[in-house]
């Protein structure tokens, strides 16, 4: 198994909570256009200048794509053409078979593989749907985050309410059966039952997929600025946890599995009594979770396999001008072990399955166990057939259950 991450970072604006590498554009189109260009051409470059790279730290595979994510930013601000360019490269690179049906104008993979792109609701027109078709995109992520044009405009999100059921409309005529929307909940003066109308419209849309969080007050954004001016307060915490009962519980009621912390995929009908996964699991995001090796390209974008991570320098014009002469503007680091059972308690114990002991050392099994026997024992953490997993109540306070369990 094996992901592939681009990173997109254009935003036509920026949201007021958003702590994640992006650009705003330039205001002359032809310099909007020219940046695009320099950086499609610039991530195109650096799959092919990493593919030795790429073939050692991998362990001599540059084939095998499990997944491809094209993330941001907002990688639905890029023209149609830089996108067919992206994969065309992808394929070259990565060899996933791409084949154009001209005549039914359509694009698929020989081989089966989840490729996603996010998407602003407001950019998913009829047009930009129907040039889907020629990509092998075959699941979209869509940031919803409310149903409120009242919150949306306090986040500075680009598109309404309505326009979040247009997209899915669109999406749905060009055959895109894997749609993912993201929510939010926890904004300032939110009370529970106008959580409870969002959580009602996102289940009206019947999407396969909804990703919730509870908004986060991230240092150096707008919005933690406008928290320390005391402009807007956070939520108190017994608010947040009857918000995020409810989102479990309605999810689960209306057939969604949670399989991590803030992710719910819908069951297939069959499967609704049945311990059987969901099909539409994100197959990349878990990749992160289950310590499968992914490859970051583009600004901002990190990589890891084989016990070493590295990242890209997090600046659109320097990632540019070092690929143009042929250098890779990456840094790395080797995970000694410590790091690496540390990582794994942060990210798989997110997950509903939670944490194969079997796969641990004696020296760190029994290490983690020793820590975990006084959370199991408050009903925080439970065992199962060779798995460790946070029980619903070590779900509310998993950062500090987390915390207990690492290694300093």
């Amino acid at each position: 198994m094996l992901g592939l991450y681009i990173h997109i970072p254009f935003c036509a604006s920026r949201c007021i909570y958003c702590g994640f590498y992006s650009t705003v554009p330039a205001k002359k189109k032809d310099e909007r256009l020219s940046v695009e260009e320099q950086y499609v051409n610039a991530i195109c470059h650096e799959m092919e200048m990493r593919a030795e790279k790429d073939y050692e730290m991998f362990g001599g595979r540059t084939t095998g794509l499990t997944s491809i994510y094209l993330g941001g930013g907002t990688p639905s601000q890029l023209s149609f053409e830089s996108l067919q360019k992206i994969f065309q490269t992808i394929d070259k690179v990565y060899h996933i078979g791409l084949e154009w049906d001209i005549e039914n104008n359509s694009c698929t993979t020989t081989i089966p593989i989840e490729v996603t792109m996010e998407c602003n609701p407001d950019d998913v027109t009829e047009e930009f749907a129907q040039n889907l078709r020629s990509l092998p995109i075959n699941r979209i992520s869509m940031g919803a985050q409310t149903f409120s044009d009242e919150r949306l405009r306090f986040l500075h999100r680009r598109h309404t309410a309505d326009e979040v059921e247009t997209a899915v409309k669109h999406l749905r005529s060009v055959n895109i059966k894997n749609i993912s929307v993201d929510l939010m909940f926890g904004f300032p003066n939110e009370t529970l039952e106008e959580w409870k109308e969002d959580i009602k419209q996102l289940l009206a849309l019947d999407i396969e997929h909804i990703s919730a969080y509870s908004l986060i007050y991230e240092e150096g954004t707008p919005l933690y600025r406008l928290l320390q001016a005391g402009k807007v307060k956070e939520m108190d915490d017994e608010l947040y946890r009857q918000m995020y009962d409810t989102l479990i519980d309605r999810l689960t009621e209306a057939g969604y599995e949670q399989y991590e912390i803030s992710n719910f995929a819908k069951l297939k009908s069959q499967s609704l009594n049945l311990k059987v996964q969901s099909p539409y699991r994100s197959q990349h995001n878990s990749s992160y979770w289950h310590n499968v090796p992914y490859i970051g390209i583009g600004a901002a974008a990190h990589s890891y396999s084989n016990g070493k991570r590295s990242w890209n320098v997090a600046d659109t014009k320097a990632y540019i001008a070092a690929i143009q002469e042929n250098r890779l503007p990456c840094e790395e680091e080797i995970i000694d072990a410590d790091t690496h059972y540390n990582d794994m308690i942060m990210t798989a114990l997110r997950t509903c399955e939670g944490i194969d002991l079997s796969t641990l050392s004696a020296e760190y099994r029994t290490y983690l166990m020793h820590l975990a026997k006084p959370l199991q024992q408050q009903g925080l953490l439970k065992e199962e057939n060779g798995w460790l997993h946070l029980t619903r109540e070590g779900i509310y306070v998993s950062d500090s259950v987390m915390s207990e369990l690492m290694k300093v």
